[in-house]
C-alpha cells in the first residue's frame, strides 16, 4: 500500500475551541483519514479558541480533501485556510542569478561593465578559448527539454516542465555547485531542437538533455554530440543508466554473483532502458533479455525500429520470445523501467535463487516492492520511501563536475562507466547489505567522488 509523503504535504489552518483535549481530537481527526501529521503549530491563542496550523502528508489531492473536511465537521471547528506545501515551494521558481561581483560604485560598473568589459570582449574575440576563463561558460550547463516525456507526465509541453528543469538546476547547485539553466523549447521538431541547441552552445560548458522522448531523443543527442565541442548527456538515458549499473554491481556483491553468469531481464526499451543495456554489456554479461509492450525483443519479431534492432542484435542470445513473464524465468536479475504492476510474486518465485529485483516505474514500479521481497533477495525501487532508491541524482550532478573542471569536449562509455564504480565504491564493505546498495542522495562524498572518477576518465581518454 501507498505511504503518504511529502510530495503530497498540505498546511490546514483551523480555528477550534480551546480546551483540553483540543489538540487531541485534530490530531485523532487527521490520523482516521490516514494523514500523516507532521506539526502541529498554535498561531493564535484565545480565552474561547485556539488558531492551528496542522501540516501532514497525504496520498493525492482528493486525500487531502477528505482530511479538510474530516477537521471542518468536527463540533466547534472551522477551516480557515488550506495551501498545499509543495505549490507553495515552487512560488515564483526555485532559482535565481546571483552576481558573483561587487557593484558599488562607478569603478565596479566600469570594470564589470563599460568601457572596460570591451577589452575582455576582445580578447575572447583573438582568442575564443578564453571564454571558459573569463565567462561563465566555464561553470554553467544548459538544461534542455522539450516537454516531450516528462516524468511520468508525458507529453505536457515546455511550459510545464519548467518546474521539473528549474529542480534539476537546483540539483546541479546544491550538490555540484554547478550553475544550470533551464531551455524549455517550444518545439518538439528533431531539426529545430539541434538547431538552437547548436545556436546557444557558446554560453555554456555542457548540455544536458533532459525529457526529450524516445525515439527522437537518440538521434537528437548523438547529431549534438558530433556538432559541439562541449560534452552532451541525457540524463534520462545515461544517468539512469550510470546508477543502474552501479547499484547492480553492488546487489551482485551481495548475491555472491559474477554478472557474467547472469542472465539479465530488461522491462522497457525506450531513453532508460536502451542506455542501461548498452552500458551493461560493456560489463559482459551472460545475457540480456529485453522485453517491451509488444513482449520480447528478438531479431524475428517484426516492426523493430532502429534501436530495437540495434538491441535485437546485441541480446537476446538464445532467442527466445513470448511475454515479459516468459522472459523472467530462470533470470538473476529484474530492472524495469516501463510501466506499473507488470507482475507478481509468483513470478519472481521464476526467476534463480537470489534474485535482484529493480522495479524502477514512477511512482508506482512495476511490482510491490513488499511482493518482491517475497522471493527477491534484493529489491529497489525509484521511490524514496522504499530502501534502495534508484535516482539520477546520484549522477548527473558529479559527472557534470568532473566535465567542467576538465574542460572536457565529450563523452563516453569509459566516463560513464567511471562514475557507475564511484558510486558503487561509497558504499564500503561495512555498510554494504541487501538494504543498501546504493548511497544515500544526500551523501556528501558521493558527487566529488564521482567527479574526480570523471575527470580522471577525461585526461585518460584525452592523453592528459
Amino acid at each position: 500500500m501507498p505511504v503518504p509523503g511529502p510530495g503530497y504535504s498540505i498546511t490546514v489552518r483551523v480555528e477550534a475551541p480551546s480546551s483540553a483535549s483540543a489538540a487531541g481530537d485534530l490530531t485523532s481527526a487527521v490520523g482516521r483519514v490516514g494523514g500523516v501529521l507532521t506539526a502541529f503549530d498554535v498561531v493564535e491563542s484565545h480565552p474561547t479558541s485556539i488558531v492551528v496550523d496542522i501540516s501532514a502528508n497525504v496520498l493525492s489531492a482528493n486525500h487531502a480533501q477528505d482530511i479538510t473536511e474530516a477537521l471542518d465537521a468536527m463540533p466547534g471547528v472551522r477551516v480557515r485556510k488550506f495551501s498545499d506545501r509543495t505549490f507553495l515551494i515552487h512560488l515564483g521558481g526555485k532559482i535565481e542569478v546571483t552576481p558573483k561581483v561587487a557593484l558599488r560604485n562607478r569603478d565596479d560598473l566600469s570594470r564589470a561593465y563599460t568601457p572596460g568589459v570591451a577589452r575582455v570582449c576582445q580578447a575572447i574575440a583573438a582568442n575564443p578559448e578564453d571564454a571558459r576563463r573569463l565567462t561563465i561558460k566555464r561553470n554553467t550547463v544548459a538544461v534542455v527539454t522539450d516537454g516531450s516525456a516528462v516524468l511520468g507526465l508525458g507529453n505536457i509541453g515546455p511550459a510545464a516542465a519548467l518546474p521539473v528543469m528549474e529542480g534539476k538546476a537546483a540539483l546541479f547547485k546544491k550538490f555540484a555547485d554547478v550553475d544550470a539553466w533551464p531551455v524549455c523549447l517550444d518545439t518538439q521538431d528533431t531539426e529545430e531542437i539541434i538547431s538552437i541547441v547548436k545556436a546557444l552552445a557558446p554560453v555554456y560548458a555542457g548540455i544536458n538533455l533532459e525529457d526529450i522522448a524516445a525515439p527522437r531523443c537518440f538521434e537528437i543527442e548523438a547529431r549534438l554530440r558530433e556538432l559541439l565541442d562541449i560534452p552532451v548527456f541525457h540524463d534520462d538515458q545515461h544517468g539512469t543508466a550510470i546508477v543502474v549499473v552501479a547499484a547492480l554491481r553492488n546487489a551482485l556483491r551481495v548475491v555472491g554473483k559474477r554478472i557474467e553468469d547472469c542472465k539479465i531481464v530488461v522491462s522497457g526499451v525506450g531513453a532508460a532502458g536502451s542506455a542501461i543495456i548498452r552500458l551493461l554489456l560493456r560489463k559482459n554479461p551472460g545475457d540480456i533479455v529485453a522485453a517491451d509492450i509488444d513482449g520480447i525483443v528478438h531479431a524475428e519479431r517484426g516492426n523493430l525500429d532502429d534501436n530495437l534492432t540495434q538491441i535485437a542484435a546485441a541480446t537476446n542470445k538464445e532467442g527466445i520470445s513470448g511475454t515479459l513473464h516468459d522472459a523472467l524465468v530462470g533470470a538473476d536479475v529484474f530492472i524495469g523501467v516501463s510501466a506499473p504492476n507488470l507482475f507478481g510474486a509468483e513470478q519472481v518465485a521464476t526467476m534463480k535463487d537470489d534474485a535482484v529485483v529493480f522495479a524502477l516505474a514512477n511512482p508506482d514500479p512495476e511490482i510491490d516492492p513488499l511482493e518482491a521481497q517475497r522471493h527477491a533477495a534484493v529489491v529497489a525501487t525509484g521511490r524514496s520511501d522504499y530502501p534502495n532508491q534508484i535516482n539520477n541524482v546520484l549522477a548527473f550532478p558529479g559527472v557534470f563536475r568532473g566535465l567542467l573542471d576538465a574542460h572536457a569536449r565529450h563523452i563516453d562509455d569509459e566516463m560513464l562507466l567511471a562514475a557507475a564504480d564511484a558510486i558503487a565504491d561509497v558504499v564500503d564493505g561495512e555498510r554494504l547489505n541487501a538494504s543498501f546498495i546504493v548511497p544515500s542522495v544526500f551523501d556528501s562524498a558521493v558527487a566529488p567522488a564521482v567527479a574526480e572518477a570523471v575527470k580522471n576518465a577525461t585526461r585518460v581518454v584525452s592523453g592528459g
